[in-house]
């Protein structure tokens, strides 16, 4: 695998422009300090440990629309990708930084969280009033018990929860900092569903932005009734507080920081992204473009209606690597655009069970390459 970074990022003085503007413009999140002092203290472990470490983001982010929030903006992303390959990564001998959205899925209770079942229907009654768990599930569930507990007391696995997209990149940018000592030992792997779009703190209401049928004082403008509930002009106008009974919100483009993560958060890690699209025709192309953009080592492609099924690799060299995961234990499927209407709920083979392997692979060449 070709290295696509070559000296400084063209945009270098931008990109450190743009990072010192955002992080003095938006607060530090409360838990930060801790968070980072958990990570030195768990990358340290592993340095003495001779370990190779994975940073896996996780989950989506939100993109809260007032202060004191009640409103946000979300997507659907509940950190599948991101748990299932993390107990890949523990599995190949990796110490996992999990750095997840809070209350998404997580390595191991993701099997049993999130289901069709509720947690409580794997449990009966034992006797004496003891709880175990029923029988058809206690032997699957002790083996995930067990590989649990051994990357715990092996201290292997940290968890560091984020829920705005504010609380992820001041994270990843700690942790992508702390993770230099690692060198090419570290991995980072960037599953995260980071939102594209938020409300500045500057521009965004105090507090609750009321109904669009909230009375309007006697005598007020429009305006001067916007700054009585607290809602900037940024979130609405005139015409749809007064007639349409809409709110209308503008949002501008949440900063890119990839460019930084490459180039001076974490130079010498290896640095993978992914690419989440709806449009086949635009898969390549885009990811292409990131790799490109952003000089990293890899790009992960792949489409919402077979993302399970498929991800396609794309590497600085220009190749192209699709994954897919067998329809039938029997074979793996040869047909290159996926008809999600022909296959079953479930790979026969977990896609994530394929992709850390040859990602790791990857990696392994990256150290090689950067060895000195």
């Amino acid at each position: 695998m070709a290295s696509s970074r070559s000296g400084n990022a063209p945009s270098a003085s931008l990109d450190s422009l743009a990072e010192d503007q955002y992080f003095s413009a938006h607060p530090t999140p409360v838990d930060l300090e801790k968070h980072v002092a958990q990570a030195q203290d768990f990358i340290n472990h592993q340095l003495t440990a001779g370990r190779r470490v994975v940073l896996v983001t996780s989950g989506g982010t939100i993109a809260p629309l007032e202060k004191q929030m009640v409103r946000f903006i979300d997507n659907f992303s509940a950190g599948t990708r991101g748990a299932r390959s993390a107990e890949h990564f523990l599995e190949a001998g990796y110490s996992v930084i999990f750095m997840h959205r809070q209350f998404s899925l997580q390595p191991f209770s993701c099997r049993y969280s999130h289901t069709t079942d509720c947690f409580l229907d794997y449990l009966v009654e034992g006797p004496n009033g003891s709880v175990v768990v029923r029988k058809d599930d206690s032997d699957k569930m002790l083996q995930v018990l067990k590989k649990y507990r051994e990357v715990r007391e092996k201290n292997m696995l940290l968890f560091l929860p984020f829920v705005t997209v504010n609380d992820y990149l001041h994270l990843l940018r700690a942790v992508g900092r702390a993770m230099q000592p690692l060198g090419t030992d570290g991995l980072l792997y960037l599953a995260a569903a980071v939102s594209d779009f938020f409300v500045p703190p500057s521009q965004m209401s105090e507090h609750k932005i009321q109904s669009t049928d909230h009375a309007k004082p006697s005598g007020a403008t429009t305006t001067e009734n916007e700054e009585k509930k607290g809602i900037p002009d940024y979130f609405t106008s005139p015409e749809n507080i007064t007639s349409n009974k809409q709110l209308t919100i503008f949002l501008d483009a949440v900063p890119k920081f990839l460019a930084n993560l490459v180039h001076t958060w974490a130079p010498r890690c290896m640095i993978v992204s992914f690419k989440l699209e709806t449009d086949p025709d635009l898969l390549l192309e885009k990811s292409k473009t990131a790799l490109s953009r952003y000089q990293h080592d890899l790009v992960i492609g792949n489409l919402l209606t077979t993302r399970k099924w498929e991800v396609v690799f794309i590497t600085p060299d220009g190749q192209e690597k699709w994954i897919r995961a067998p329809a039938h234990k029997e074979g793996e499927t040869e047909d290159r655009s996926l008809d999600r209407s022909k296959l079953p709920d479930e790979p026969a083979v977990e896609l994530e069970s394929l992709v850390v392997p040859a990602v790791i692979e990857l990696h392994t060449r990256h150290i090689q390459q950067h060895s000195t």
